[in-house]
């Protein structure tokens, strides 16, 4: 896999050429000169430019000392993540996979060519550590598509140094107003070189206006899921932290959106859509469901006093654990590359391109998405009854995890609606995801519990000890108890929450 740095960096631009003298602001004790550098880029992206409309920058560079293939995430304003691969002809399989969500099947074309002279400058420390970099590059910029034209500048560029404070970056940026010195109006050199660089014709047009119908409001939050997807497949490709539970929340969200708002868009073609979000969700899920049992499990076990732990308990939780993350994420890696997936996210597209409007769609939004959330909630009310109603066991078990179930579709119908409804939406959404933290707390005793017999089942096989197990389970069902108490109580101090609505 590449290598993975955490770029902070500020731009500037000036009418006057050249760097003010940044000694002593930050702690800086001496700027270091450290040369010229000549840089040629070549960016990459499609003959839309979707990389470029996701702030996302991919470019094969030679010249300086990082030459190669970088390719970089917005993560903040002057924050980003560069990946980056050694230097070779065509791109990368690795950095090919994490731009295949934004891509699918469009060819990755030469855009835009960078030429800069990069005079760099250190900022140390009064022992001699790096602070931060400063450049001014030269920019000549050159679009290499059809009817594109030329550009160039220059601009000032600060990048603070591994981890560095960010506080440092305020204080020389101080010192730079100070010299007229002003921040770029551009978040990157691309973004400029294209902006300057188009055909008239693909000149950025004017925004969209502010949602005013309930298929407006909807089509807000279906469009919103949908770039979640899209952006969170690189995170889920490199594994980064709570990637995969979020990527499996905004297909929830959107598969629910389509269900509770079948009078805005038509459910003959949204149904199939929602098939395959629960496939992908699904896929998503196998990994997830291992990772907060593991959490579970071995916190238990933490809490279970040394001599009442009978046997290689702990190994067996590790083994469990690793096999099934091992295989999961296999699995995982080939379903974002299948054309299954590539499909959905075109399929997602076209939907919000054209959407299949029904008559409700065009009405104002506040009483139609009032309806919507009113209805789910009334689903959520008879499904907690019926849970209450049913004697501890399998039967309520099922009721229960169908009420969790309702709730967060519930939760993400208000959520769509927020905008429209304001803080009675806000007010719902809070008190249906309390409800589905109790509920879940609920069904992951009872996965547990499962889990926990399947372990116990190896373990006796092996000739083992299956005392532990049978008391893990025991404390697992107590937990699932005092849900089940807990839950009138809970229940009458919510279910009021539609009613203002």
């Amino acid at each position: 896999m590449a290598e993975t740095k955490r770029e902070i960096e500020r731009k500037y631009e000036s009418d006057e050429s050249g760097l003010p003298d940044l000694t002593g602001a930050a702690g800086v004790a001496a700027v270091v000169d450290k040369g010229v550098a000549h840089l040629d880029a070549t960016y990459y992206d499609t003959v839309d430019e979707r990389l470029a409309a996701s702030s996302v920058t991919l470019r094969r560079r030679t010249g300086g000392s990082d030459a190669g293939w970088h390719l970089k995430f917005p993560i903040a304003p002057g924050v980003r993540d560069e990946l980056h691969a050694p230097l070779s002809d065509t791109l990368p399989d690795d950095l090919a996979g994490l731009v295949r969500s934004r891509v699918r099947d469009s060819e990755l074309l030469p855009v835009v060519r960078l030429r800069c002279e990069r005079d760099v400058r250190h900022l140390v420390d009064a022992d001699g550590g790096l602070l931060a970099e400063v450049a001014v590059d030269a920019v000549h910029a050159e679009r290499l598509t059809p009817g594109g034209g030329e550009t160039q500048w220059t601009e000032i560029e600060v990048e603070l140094a591994d981890g560095g404070d960010p506080a440092l970056l305020d204080k020389v940026e101080k010192r730079l107003r100070k010299a007229g010195v002003r921040p770029s109006a551009s978040a990157s050199k691309l973004a400029r070189a294209l902006a300057e660089t188009a055909p008239a014709k693909k000149r950025p047009s004017a925004s969209a206006g502010k949602p005013v119908t309930a298929g407006d409001h909807v089509l807000a939050y279906v469009r919103t899921q949908r770039d979640a997807i899209v952006e969170l497949d690189p995170a889920v490709r490199r594994d980064a932290e709570d990637s995969v539970h979020s990527m499996r929340v905004a297909t929830r969200r959107l598969r629910s959106t389509f269900k509770s708002y079948g009078k805005v868009l038509d459910r003959a073609a949204t149904d199939p859509v929602g098939d395959e979000l629960k496939w992908l969700a699904g896929e998503l899920g196998r990994d997830r469901d291992r990772e907060v049992l593991t959490e579970r499990l071995t916190a238990a076990l933490d809490g279970v006093p040394a001599d009442l732990v009978r046997g290689p308990v702990s190994e067996r939780l590790h083994t469990w654990s690793s096999a099934e993350h091992g295989g999961a994420r296999g699995r995982l890696l080939g379903v974002l590359d299948s054309r299954r997936y590539l499909a959905l996210l075109d399929t997602l597209d076209a939907l919000i391109a054209d959407p299949p409007l029904r008559k409700a769609a065009g009405k104002k939004p506040r009483k139609v998405i009032a309806k919507a959330v009113k209805k789910d909630f009334r689903k959520v009310t008879g499904l907690v009854q019926q849970a209450r109603e049913l004697e501890p066991g399998t039967d309520r078990d099922v009721a229960i995890h169908e009420a969790r179930k309702k709730t967060k579709r519930t939760r993400y119908a208000a959520e769509a609606g927020g905008p429209a409804l304001g803080k009675p939406a806000k007010n719902l959404v809070k008190s249906m995801k309390a409800l589905q933290n109790l509920l879940g707390e609920h069904q992951d005793s009872v996965m547990a519990r499962q889990t926990i017999r399947e372990m116990s089942a190896v373990a006796h096989a092996a000739g083992e000890s299956a005392f532990t197990y049978g008391l893990l389970h025991e404390r697992e069902e107590q937990r699932a108890a005092r849900v089940e108490a807990e839950l009138p109580g809970f229940w009458d101090g919510i279910k009021d929450g539609a009613a203002s609505l």
